[in-house]
């Protein structure tokens, strides 16, 4: 019997033990509530309790996502729009996420849902489509005013999904069809314009050329011209030089020679008829002077 008191003692010394002694990770907090009164958080580490007289609640600082389901909302324009989002949030204070509601995560996402309809109605639906990023920080920004007094942060909201109705689906498909039908004619004209543009001032660099080549050209031949007539004129001023040079050096009777000899050349031609100039006799009398000198 002292042995069934014995060990019925130490178990339940080890369940009011159990009680009493916590061990709490980084990423938790204990608020603890003594006689129903908070006495503030405690952990992470090693935390000992009274049993029976406080009451632990954990709490989890890590952040966390809540999933919230699609939901129907209505734009300015009256289009019915289907949806869906996340929402990340994390605990900054144990003590007031406990005690200032009772499930914050369902209030969470009750606030979320109300919030995200209302923000929704005031926008109209291509904006619903193409301004998520705006939409996002919306919520985040109105959710955050709501449950900073949980001591929850909401970190980010993020819109997954965004559903319109089958029939605006069809006019939007319609209007990218149109819309990439318009980007193609203005591409090909734009190429067709851009390439025309680029062979007139391909014609236009190659007449440039063309007609600086040939002012080249014409430079070059009127240039080799004048250096031509220069070299001519002053091959004809160096034979009149020499001309006259030789004709310093000669004498009445070298010319007289030169004369007969062109008679001699004149005499041999088959011709019969011959022409002397008058000065033929001035010519001839010093050299026949000279003969009749030589024959005395």
């Amino acid at each position: 019997m002292d042995a069934v008191v014995v060990v019925l003692v130490i178990i339940v010394g080890l369940w009011l033990l159990s009680r009493a002694i916590k061990i709490v990770p980084e990423y938790q907090r204990i608020v603890v509530l003594r006689l129903g009164k908070s006495i503030g958080t405690r952990g992470p580490g090693f935390v000992l309790l009274i049993p029976f007289v406080d009451k632990p609640i954990w709490t989890d600082l890590r952040e966390m996502v809540i999933d919230v389901p699609s939901q129907t909302c209505i734009t300015k324009d009256n289009a019915p729009v289907a949806i869906d989002f996340l929402i990340y949030m994390k605990i900054i204070d144990p003590e007031m996420s406990v005690i200032q509601v009772q499930n914050f995560r369902m209030a969470s996402q009750g606030i979320a849902t109300t919030t995200l309809r209302a923000v929704v109605g005031d926008i109209v639906l291509d904006d619903v489509l193409s301004k998520r990023e705006h939409i996002n920080e919306t919520l985040r920004q109105k959710l955050d005013e709501v449950t900073g007094r949980w001591g929850v942060k909401v970190t980010a909201v993020e819109i997954r999904e965004i559903l319109p109705p089958r029939e605006i689906q069809d006019a939007m498909s319609r209007q990218m069809s149109a819309e990439r039908d318009r980007r193609a004619l203005v591409t090909e004209a734009t190429g067709k314009r851009e390439a025309a543009i680029t062979v007139a001032e391909g014609e236009k660099q190659a007449a440039i050329l063309k007609a600086e080549g040939q002012r080249q050209a014409t430079i070059l031949q009127a240039e080799g011209q004048r250096q031509a007539t220069i070299l001519q004129a002053e091959g004809y001023a160096l034979a009149l030089e020499k001309i006259f040079e030789v004709a310093r050096t000669l004498d009445s009777k070298t010319m007289s020679l030169q004369y007969l000899e062109a008679l001699k050349t004149v005499g041999s031609s088959p011709s019969t008829k011959f022409i002397f100039p008058m000065e033929l006799l001035n010519f001839v009398k010093p050299f026949v002077e000279h003969t009749n000198k030589a024959a005395d």
